[in-house]
């Protein structure tokens, strides 16, 4: 969600340009997204990330997707006082969001087929109960009978919108590189940090560490992101959540196609789906899956400071900061500082280097 958030809170609200005026960035970011892809600079630049921190940025995407399912469904919430702290799990929506983890736990530990669906599909039913019989209202938490079934009518007007942005965007030269840079930035880094696992999960991963065909997923994210600009969308990437198509033995391109032909049924049926599968019900999926790709850490170098070092602040640091693509910044920087004072600084790869540069403007500038 990192992307949409620069959009609505940097671009729009913080920098003042109009929706159009963003989208047009959004446009022409992902054309250069495009272009660094088909040179092959971004497959260069994957293959250049050391296999610990790989494999810490797995971890902590799922350490990352966890965390958003408890904060979501209220387990965890903020506390002025220490930051963080457990939420009221005698409230309803809170004790529905851990139930459906412990069945759907139980569930797959089992080896019960479609598990992750099956606790979705409970939790769901078992939360409409409760706002029936009146244990909990029926807000945006609760799951609920939804009051209108099927969308009536959609809106069509923002597809387009981009096009009469360009004048605004290109006024201010300096802003404009600005927020290339910032959109760049965050859409290389999330979406290649999120491949990453999501890669290893379906056994893409060669020996050497390379990984198999990554550079056409690469191009469809990019084509993604220039057609959801052109429909009226903020960068479109890969999520996170996909390893839950992925946990369920989805891993090929026929799996992607149905859930987009889904994505696509789902516009009609918009009240229906955000009456059903609230944060409540989608907790167990983020947390289960979560664990699952929590269980790849184990084959990092702990016997190595300087590594473990690294793979640390690129797990808390994604967790703390919210954002997938600061915590591959923190990790990174941890590495190349540590491997200096190793002595192994001769044995990292150039593009580590450069990367550890880009990184530090990044972080100094706050762009």
């Amino acid at each position: 969600m990192g992307l949409n958030a620069l959009f609505t809170y940097t671009i729009v609200l913080g920098m003042g340009l109009s929706w159009q005026a963003a989208l047009a960035a959004v446009f022409i970011s992902c054309v250069l997204f495009l272009i660094i892809t088909l040179v092959g600079l971004r497959e260069a630049i994957l293959n250049a990330i050391p296999k610990d921190l790989k494999l810490a940025i797995g971890a902590g995407i799922g350490f990352f997707l966890a965390f958003l399912g408890l904060a979501n469904a209220g387990v965890v919430v903020a506390d002025p006082s220490t930051i963080i702290s457990l939420g009221d799990v005698t409230a309803v929506p809170v004790l529905l969001a851990l139930i459906g983890v412990v069945v759907t736990l139980v569930l797959y530990v089992r080896k019960v087929p479609a598990a992750v669906f099956i606790g979705l599909v409970f939790t769901a039913v078992l939360g409409v109960i409760a706002s029936l019989i009146g244990l909990a209202p029926a807000d945006a938490v609760m799951p609920a009978i939804p009051a209108q079934w099927v969308s009536t009518s959609l809106d069509f007007s923002v597809i387009g919108g981009f096009l009469s942005g360009f004048g605004e965007l290109f006024k201010n030269i300096p802003s404009l590189i600005i927020i290339l840079f910032s959109l760049l930035f965050v859409t290389f880094f999330d979406t290649t940090g999120t491949l990453i696992p999501l890669a290893k999960e379906c056994g893409f991963e060669k020996e050497d560490g390379t990984t198999e065909g990554i550079n056409r997923a690469f191009i469809s994210d990019a084509l993604g992101g220039i057609i959801g600009a052109v429909l009226g969308s903020s960068t479109v990437t890969a999520y996170v959540e996909s390893a839950t198509g992925i946990g369920l033995g989805g891993r090929t391109g026929l799996t992607a196609i149905v859930t987009g032909i889904l994505f696509l049924l789902s516009v009609f049926f918009a009240p229906t789906v955000l009456a059903l599968f609230t944060s409540s019900v989608t907790t167990a999926a983020l947390v289960i899956v979560g664990i699952l790709m929590f269980i790849q850490i184990k084959d990092i170098q702990w016997d190595d400071i300087s590594i473990v070092a690294a793979v640390f602040m690129t797990i808390i640091m994604m967790i703390l900061s919210y954002s997938i693509s600061l915590g591959i910044a923190f990790g990174f920087i941890t590495y190349a500082i540590a491997a200096i004072a190793s002595g192994k600084a001769k044995e990292l790869n150039p593009i580590v280097w450069v990367l550890f540069i880009v990184f530090l403007i990044y972080l100094i500038f706050g762009l």
